[in-house]
């Protein structure tokens, strides 16, 4: 017999090994000899009150053994000479909906602009220590897209559009730890990615797909609405039935090329706005009401912001416990931050985006002449403004955040995470009008909703610009664009994802389409 039951534990009791088994018994008023185990399906901590409880959501098996295989099984089979289907991009989007295609006995073709994760990391050197951006191998180009090196978190609001768990199994089939099946907001760590993403292109490889590094796509040839053939930036020219495009949020050379060659797009809204760091002790300290060290059972404390300032949006972004910020510009001439987080979240700092929301149609006049691509060119411009304003280099503008919302320059910067260093700018008349004044109201609001928040010891950092694409490429009920039949714009980049998961689910959507009557 097996009975699904929430538990209430207190973090002393969590201190006890067999706790789970005691309070189930109890519950259940039964002996605690006839529980043969308890498995918790999900976890979650209630800490809005100084007394911190931890909720458990758990399966007791009464006189029965725990089944120990997966809910999903994966059905690969070798598809070395079946059909193709090709696919830009080697992203959470690309990357699943190879796996898909594997699946459903199709062969994937992945073309990827960017290096494999280990030969990524030189790439990833460089930019932190010698300030180049190699424009095709970056924390936004290569195996694994911008998920790759990042915190990894797995929470989505994307749950109409797939199967979250089956995601989550996947990832834990590839060599994530089980424990992103169990807590309510997931997270793999940066450190830990780079090798599951490396056993998903095994995967791939073994059963017969194909995986090209260094292969940048460069043009379409397409003829009566279909696209014939891809060219590489070789000059090769391949022959091509389905293509799915996978290229990410970043991948500004794509939207040109579409735009250049009249294929629809269409300019979305998005946000924009800065990195704030805080040195994690202050965020412990707020979130679970202690005035020393965090309990060791906790971890590092998140928080999750929003406020309406002035009719628009102002909310925490991609928040990372234990994190640290890292310089994710994808050209020379540009400055752009990021945050993510190691597996432990062990780092002595807190860092989220906090941004505003754009709306396109409404804020961007000036760049209407742009059409579809407004958006793209008003973000590269800001994140221009940050190169120049850090001393034109990977070094990022910065202020301490009162500094910021009461309108001074920072004569001297708190210690960061950011490796290429900071460099004090009045970001306060730097940003535009609209995002600045927005975020210092909000950054106040943010105050008073959390004491101790708004302090001199936190840094702002900017900009944070790449939260999403600032274009989507359309796309018909089949999923395929509607006026290039055999084209379909998968995941962020065609502004149809928010994350991995999301991009992930989209990826095998668009797999399942694209092989559809094949």
């Amino acid at each position: 017999m097996v009975k699904e039951i929430q538990l209430r534990i207190s973090l002393k009791e969590e201190e006890r090994n067999d706790i789970l088994n005691i309070k189930s018994s109890i519950k259940l008023g039964i002996d605690k000899e006839d529980i043969t185990g308890v498995k918790i399906l999900r976890k979650s901590i209630d800490a809005r009150k100084p007394k911190i409880i931890l909720n458990y959501k758990v399966a007791v098996y009464i006189r029965e053994a725990i089944p120990t295989s997966s809910v999903y099984k994966f059905d690969y089979k070798d598809v070395s000479k079946a059909k193709p289907i090709h696919i830009i991009g080697f992203g959470p989007a690309g990357m699943y909906a190879a796996l898909r295609c594997i699946e459903l006995g199709f062969k994937p073709i992945v073309f990827e602009r960017g290096k494999n994760v280990q030969d990524r990391r030189r790439d990833l050197k460089a930019i932190n220590q010698d300030h180049f951006v190699n424009e095709d191998s970056n924390y936004c180009f290569g195996e694994g897209g911008a998920g790759t090196y990042s915190d990894g978190k797995l929470y989505t609001r994307s749950l109409k559009r797939g199967d979250v768990r089956r995601i989550f199994e996947n990832l834990v089939f590839h060599g994530a730890t089980d424990q992103i099946l169990v807590d309510a907001h997931p997270h793999i760590g940066t450190n830990k990615l780079p090798k599951v993403v490396q056993n998903i292109r095994e995967t791939i490889l073994r059963y017969g797909g194909e995986v090209h590094f260094e292969t940048r796509v460069t043009d379409f040839i397409i003829n009566n609405d279909k696209i014939n053939a891809i060219q590489l930036q070789n000059g090769k020219e391949l022959p091509v039935n389905k293509v799915i495009l996978a290229t990410g949020h970043s991948a500004r050379d794509i939207f040109y090329l579409l735009h250049k060659k009249e294929i629809a797009l269409e300019a979305k809204s998005f946000a924009m706005g800065v990195r704030v760091e805080h040195p994690q002790h202050i965020i412990d300290s707020i979130q679970y009401h202690c005035s020393g060290p965090r309990h060791e059972l906790l971890p590092a404390a998140s928080y999750g912001l929003v406020q309406q300032i002035n009719q628009r949006g102002v909310y925490s972004f991609c928040m990372c416990p234990g994190g640290f910020i890292v310089p994710a510009a994808t050209a020379n001439g540009e400055v752009v931050v990021n945050g993510m987080s190691p597996s432990k979240r062990n780092n002595l700092y807190a860092n989220s985006g906090i941004v505003v929301e754009i709306n396109v149609d409404t804020d961007l006049s000036k760049y209407e002449k742009f059409g579809a691509l407004k958006g793209l060119e008003y973000q590269k411009n800001l994140e221009r403004l940050a190169f120049t304003s850090g001393g034109r280099s990977q070094v990022a503008p910065a202020q301490r955040l009162t500094d910021f919302v009461e309108g001074r320059l920072s004569s001297n910067l708190n210690n960061t995470s950011y490796q290429p260093g900071l460099k004090s700018a009045p970001l306060h008349s730097l940003l535009p009008k609209f995002i600045g004044g927005r975020l210092r109201k909000g950054f106040e609001a943010f105050g008073r909703k959390m004491k101790g928040y708004y302090t001199e010891e936190a840094n702002i950092v900017g900009v944070e610009s790449r939260t999403s694409s600032p274009v989507s490429i359309p796309r018909n009920d089949l999923l395929a664009h509607p006026q290039i039949s055999n084209l379909y714009p998968c995941g962020e980049g065609g502004g149809y994802a928010g994350g991995i998961v999301s991009a992930a689910m989209d990826g095998e959507r668009c797999a399942e389409a694209a092989t559809n009557n094949l």
